[in-house]
């Protein structure tokens, strides 16, 4: 069989193996999605019939991709092949036998969007606060019930939900679900979650309907199946329970899902269901060199739940790992942006061939701000640009309002929000009001009484004097001053901070780093003017993105860890490595959570394929107080033969640095012995190497030369550096590149219109 021949031995098992219960442990970059459509194809030629083959996704793009490669394989029949993520296989089923649960067959299925409006319209009729039953909080807790199969009238019977609901002040919860639950069903409508709650229903209540699909599928395959909640492990074990020939495949390693109710313990216990099991385990990376590959066993080893397995590269042993650290998160995006300039130049890059992971949305600001002065391309992936989201726009609307109270577009977002008692009609009528006689509406604000009617006015003049106190302020203080008072005293600061839902935390995370970005521009000493409206022009080009991007545009690629979970990419930065950050402070509660953040880490180490760089700030800016950050206990589990460190980065100014030198900022760990080699018993002085170099401070007279006429042999000072001699020149203008010998970190190779040097003199 021809296409079999292109597998490993360890594939070609897997892929043999159809029959009974199989468990294909699938490192990364290790071949699965090939692995499976193969075995997919194999039971094909084999002579099963493609209409009782089952397999599930958990993305539509992987359903198609298999879905071709099959189809290569086997042709046509590939179309028969129930194949699709779980919600779209069992919405399927659902339009089928829909009227034994009692919902006709075309019912409706709503969204998130959806979901919110109806919770909303049961708030407003319960006359609950929106506050303490946030929308956000109340869908989510609604979300989990389901998938852990617990209706609402079990919602209601469980005391110790009971007993939680009560003490946290949202006792009305368990109605509101009820109601929910009435209401879509009294629409006929589904939300996603109520696909795999409502399978399960029909699936129990229903034998016969349960006995015809599990006769139907005769050969199921699961994708991704640590990343299954307890609804889908259910709805997986009573279709399989009449055959078993269930095929799962994973990795427990790429676990990170848990807080969407993945839970690890599906594959970490799938023996246990299935004692005859047989395992398979896919070690060999296809993707990354080795010292990528070493890099990432030596951080997952420290993981006590887990499913042991020795994962190997024979590729080349590449690039040491190098570890980057900044003084600050804005010098951290400097670093990123200038070695992704230079790479590109010397390598021959293109920008699509970099990305920038990171554990929070947040932390985008600093890499945008620092790509965008270089000029350099980007996309924000799995999430809008930092400037776009819709909590940034909103206190920058405030921003705007103060300097030009006539921005109508800027007075609508924000005249309402958070609630003031000036809705929708309310608006419709300063509107009305303002073109009736000629003038703008902010000139009806500030005048009520003239131009409105009713108990509106007083809302509206409160509005208007809240504004009018923002203005007076901001033309005294500084940006950061201003900006601080706006968000507090607008009671966006205090409506964010109240929702503690996961997308609450991370807006009210989000408002924290544009204050932080504000308090850096307000220390500038490189510019006189550092009010808020000096700010806001530099934000108003920040935000001009250009609207004619290709989608596949060569640009960088910037996202969360989560977001590039199954992506690749020849050169990957990984940023952020500070403790509670990475991990995240939240995580510090419990060893599973702890150990969730570093698969998170595994999985962002394992998306590069020839160069990774990690990279940390020895301070940060949290809302306006500048805070010393401590490396991620992560760093430390990394073993150090396979790390290259670049310390180069100046202390901070304040005083605050962390860290007076590299064994303190490795201490604890197996680095700070592997990196701080004993003295000799011997007086003579011991020379530094590369990896321990002190940071180096600029010379006073430093001041970047003109390179233009550079020879070897010159003597040069650069600014992280330090002082070197100009080994060889290669290449032409513009793109000239220098190999310098570094006294303090070595020999490097800079391109000459980047490099910023200093020539100290002229003496080969």
């Amino acid at each position: 069989m021809d296409y079999l021949q292109g597998l490993n031995p360890e594939q070609r098992a897997a892929v043999e193996q159809t029959e009974g219960p199989v468990m294909i442990i699938a490192g990364a970059g290790s071949g699965k999605t090939r692995v499976i459509t193969y075995r997919v194809a194999h039971l094909v030629r084999k002579g099963v019939d493609s209409f009782n083959i089952l397999v599930l996704t958990f993305t539509n793009k992987a359903a198609r991709e298999m879905r071709e490669r099959i189809t290569h394989v086997v042709g046509p029949e590939a179309k028969n092949i129930w194949m699709g993520t779980f919600h779209s296989v069992f919405a399927k089923i659902l339009r089928v036998e829909a009227d034994k649960i009692g919902y006709p067959s075309n019912f409706t299925i709503y969204d998130t969007d959806d979901s919110k409006s109806v919770l909303r319209a049961i708030l407003k009729e319960m006359n609950l606060d929106d506050k303490l039953y946030n929308v956000n909080f109340v869908l989510n807790r609604i979300s989990a019930s389901k998938n852990n199969l617990i209706s609402w009238q079990e919602y209601q019977k469980n005391e110790q939900i009971q007993a939680d609901d009560f003490s946290s002040g949202r006792g009305q919860l368990g109605l509101i679900y009820q109601t929910y639950a009435t209401r879509c069903f009294r629409a006929g409508a589904m939300d996603f979650d109520d696909l795999l709650y409502k399978t399960n229903e029909l699936l129990k209540l229903h034998p016969d309907t349960l006995n015809k699909y599990q006769h139907k599928f005769k050969y199921l395959m699961v994708d991704e199946y640590q990343d299954t909640n307890f609804s889908q492990y259910l709805i997986v074990k009573k279709l399989a329970a009449v055959n078993e020939n269930l095929c799962v495949v994973g990795d427990d390693a790429q676990s990170i899902y848990a807080f969407r109710g993945a839970n690890i313990q599906n594959i970490l216990n799938f023996e246990k269901d299935y004692p005859d099991l047989k395992v398979f385990k896919l070690e060999q990376n296809y993707r990354s060199t080795q010292n990528i590959v070493n890099v990432a066993n030596s951080i997952i080893s420290n993981n006590k739940d887990q499913l042991k397995k020795n994962v190997f590269s024979e590729k080349e042993s590449g690039d040491k790992i190098k570890v980057m650290r900044a003084f600050s998160d804005n010098e951290e995006g400097k670093m990123v942006a200038e070695t992704i300039m230079q790479d590109r130049s010397l390598k021959g890059r293109k920008w699509h061939d970099f990305a920038i992971l990171y554990r929070t949305n947040a932390q985008s600001r600093s890499m945008e701000e620092a790509l965008r002065k270089l000029g350099i391309p980007y996309k924000i992936y799995g999430g809008l640009s930092f400037y776009q989201r819709k909590e940034i726009k909103d206190l920058i609307a405030y921003f705007r309002l103060t300097f030009n109270p006539n921005d109508e577009e800027a007075l609508k977002r924000v005249i309402n929000y958070p609630k003031r008692g000036i809705g929708d009609t309310s608006v419709d009528k300063i509107i009305v009001s303002a073109d009736q006689h000629g003038i703008t509406p902010w000139e009806v604000i500030v005048e009520p009484g003239k131009y409105l009617e009713g108990k509106i006015s007083g809302a509206v003049g409160t509005f208007a004097t809240m504004i009018q106190s923002f203005q007076v302020l901001a033309k005294s203080k500084s940006a950061y001053e201003s900006a601080l008072y706006i968000a507090q005293h607008s009671g966006l600061l205090k409506d964010l901070y109240e929702d503690k839902s996961v997308e609450g935390l991370n807006r009210y995370e989000n408002i924290q780093e544009l204050m932080n970005g504000i308090k850096e521009f307000s220390e500038r000493e490189d510019i006189e003017e550092k009010g808020l409206d000096v700010f806001m022009q530099d934000v108003a080009l920040l935000t001009n993105d250009d609207k004619d991007k290709e989608k596949d545009a060569d640009t960088v690629s910037l996202m969360t860890i989560h977001s590039s979970k199954g992506l690749e990419f020849p050169q990957v930065y990984v940023v952020g490595l500070e403790e509670n950050l990475f991990p995240s402070q939240m995580s510090l509660n419990s060893r599973s959570d702890l150990e969730e953040e570093r698969r998170l880490f595994y999985v962002a180490v394992t998306r590069a394929e020839t160069k990774l760089t990690i990279s940390y700030a020895t301070s940060r800016f949290k809302f306006g107080t500048l805070i010393s950050c401590e490396p991620s206990r992560f760093l430390d589990e990394i073993d150090a033969k396979y790390l290259e460190l670049d310390y180069s980065a100046k202390p901070a100014s304040s005083g605050n640095a962390f860290f007076d030198d590299d064994r303190k900022a490795w201490s604890g760990g197996k680095q700070a012995d592997a990196f701080s080699k004993p003295k000799p018993a011997t007086s003579a002085p011991v020379k530094t190497t590369s990896i321990l170099a002190k940071a180096h401070v600029p010379s006073p007279n430093f001041k970047p030369s003109d390179t233009s006429n550079l020879q070897v042999g010159m003597e040069v000072e650069h600014e992280r550096f330090g002082f070197g001699k100009v080994l060889s020149l290669e290449g032409n203008k513009p793109d000239i590149k220098a190999t310098i010998f570094f006294k303090e970190i070595g020999q490097k190779q800079l391109l000459l219109k980047f490099a910023k040097l200093y020539i100290v003199n002229n003496i080969n």
